[in-house]
This record gives C-alpha cells, sequence and structure tokens, in this order.
C-alpha cells in the first residue's frame, strides 16, 4: 500500500509516541517470568533500578534507529532485517519497563528527548547507504552487548530476575550485530565510533537518575 507522505509522518509520531509512553508489546515470555524475587535492600533495589532505566532507555534508542533505518533503507531485504530485528528489541522494551515497575522505579523522564535524537541518528546513517547503516548497527550492538555485560556485573548478585533479563537482551544484540555484519555492513570510521562511545556515556550516566 502506497502511503501519502502526510501519512507516513502520521504513522511515525504514532509509532513514537506509542514508544515513550510505554506501551510495547511482548511476543515472546519474559526471562525472569520463573524466577523468584531475591531479598534486597533500599539500596540495592535503587541501584538495580537505577540500571535496569539504563536498559531501559537503551531499548527506546534501539526502536528510534530500527524505525528510521528501517523507513529509509535502500532494499526490502536490509528493510526487513531491521523491522525482525525491531520487534526482539520491542521485548526488551517491555521487559526492562516491566523490571522497573517491580523494583518500584520508574523510566526516563526525558524519554521523548532520547527517541528523538536516536530517530536523527537512525535517519542519518541510513542516508549514508545500506552498507555504513548496517555498519552503524553492528557499532552499535557492539557497544550495547559490552555495556549489557558490564550490568551483570554491577547488578546486586542476589537480583536474579534482572539478570535473567540482561542475560537475554545480551545475546539478541550480539545477533543483531552479526546479522547486520552477514548482509554486508562497512566498518564505520574511528571518529564516528568514538563519538558513538561519547553519547553512550551521556545517556547512561543521564538516565541512571533521571
Amino acid at each position: 500500500m502506497n502511503l501519502l507522505p502526510l501519512d507516513r509522518f502520521i504513522l511515525r509520531i504514532d509509532r513514537a509516541l506509542q514508544v515513550v509512553s510505554n506501551q510495547a508489546r511482548t511476543r515472546r515470555s519474559n526471562p525472569a517470568q520463573n524466577v523468584d524475587e531475591a531479598e534486597m535492600s533500599e539500596q540495592e533495589k535503587t541501584h538495580a533500578a537505577g540500571l535496569m532505566r539504563v536498559n531501559h532507555v537503551g531499548e527506546i534508542c534501539a526502536q528510534a534507529l530500527y524505525d528510521a533505518q528501517g523507513a529509509f533503507a535502500k532494499t526490502e531485504e536490509i528493510r526487513q532485517q531491521f523491522y525482525q530485528s525491531g520487534i526482539e528489541e520491542e521485548d526488551h522494551l517491555a521487559w526492562t519497563a516491566n523490571r522497573l515497575k517491580e523494583l518500584n522505579s520508574h523510566t526516563s523522564l526525558m524519554n521523548p528527548l532520547w527517541y528523538a535524537g536516536a530517530y536523527a541518528c537512525g535517519v542519518l546513517a541510513a542516508k549514508s547507504g545500506d552498507a555504513l547503516s548496517l555498519g552503524f548497527v553492528v557499532e552499535t550492538e557492539k557497544q550495547v552487548a559490552a555495556h549489557l555485560e558490564s550490568h551483570l556485573q554491577k547488578l546486586p548478585e542476589q537480583d536474579a530476575r534482572s539478570r535473567a533479563i540482561v542475560e537475554q537482551m545480551r545475546d539478541d544484540e550480539i545477533a543483531h550485530g552479526a546479522a547486520a555484519q552477514a548482509l554486508g555492513a562497512s566498518a564505520l570510521p574511528a571518529p564516528v565510533q568514538a563519538g558513538m562511545k561519547l553519547m553512550a556515556r551521556v545517556m547512561t550516566t543521564t538516565a541512571y537518575y533521571i
């Protein structure tokens, strides 16, 4: 079905509102569904919530990136890859939001800003061509997987529910990066990779608290 530019714009706005208002749909079971809740101090809960809020923001950004890159991809094969990865990332979005509720905490107050910024990055990546757009995915997923691995070290040892979610997220991110690589990703220039790391550091530091 061919849509008018205004129709496509409205659909993208609607999609953004769904993402930032915690209306994510899950297609897979929550990895923590059969894991018992552990006793944690208030300080441990606050720390776990901060880490899971960072992870939730990462998934807000992932939705924006995949939405933008899919919308402006040059070929149907790559468009479908972005779509499929976005579906799995939406599971992550719902799982982390649910975990924050269990920890009596909240999602980031800056989610609309995170989404808008990531969407703009996704458009720039897509406009650079499919090879570089896929390279952006490879580098993003590499950084995210390393970030999630560090969270497995930082989460309270007894917080098995959060760990189960983070472990599945890490495995999915690695798979998404490998899929993008297999489709012909080009390596990003070193300054771009460094810039991505800097932006990620700002996001993770801010989202832990806000």
